[in-house]
């Protein structure tokens, strides 16, 4: 199973489509390593910088529809290479959120009176965060305060992130 700890990137816009999350021009590589260097690559947000600010991130937490736009999988596999495995949003686009339980990865939704808390109390500051998933929680943790937050994904979804994704969920049960 992937880790679904880790430190924070705060990407504070909603409708970041998956032509932002990894550009067009690179889904002819035929590996995901291949589109490491290049996630985030063309988003347009003040202060972002792709090359510094997700090294070292784990955990992304952002505003509604994200991956909005193409259906590709690329977008969870830039994600996921990167080592970013959970996405917390206000809303996704629907076919990017299955794709990204189809890779074995969390795409979680919280209401938006959640999501602007932790933008008010977490961003700008050295926070982590851990996905228990047995308990449905999400963990949060900065410099001056921690605390849980309760999260539902169907059982269905909790079960193709246990098995790594929807090849091993089918390895394990076909």
């Amino acid at each position: 199973m992937k880790e679904f700890s880790g430190k924070v990137l705060f990407l504070d816009r909603s409708d970041i489509n998956t032509d932002e999350i990894i550009p067009a021009k690179y889904l002819t590589e035929i590996t995901k390593e291949a589109l490491k260097p290049y996630l985030l690559e063309d988003l347009s947000l003040t202060g972002f910088n792709n090359k510094d600010d997700i090294k070292d991130k784990a955990v992304l937490v952002t505003r509604a529809n994200f991956g909005c736009g193409s259906s590709r999988e690329h977008a969870p596999w830039a994600l996921e290479v990167n080592g970013i495995n959970v996405v917390i949003a206000e809303s996704f686009a629907r076919i990017f959120r299955q794709n990204m339980y189809n890779c074995g990865m969390f795409a979680i939704e919280l209401p938006t009176e959640k999501i602007d808390y932790l933008f008010e109390n977490y961003a700008g500051k050295d926070t982590s965060l851990t996905i228990d998933i047995e308990n449905d929680k999400i963990i949060v943790v900065s410099t001056d305060q921690s605390e849980e937050i309760d999260f539902n994904v169907g059982e269905f979804d909790k079960t193709l992130v246990k098995e790594g994704g929807w090849v091993g969920y089918a390895d394990k049960n076909y």
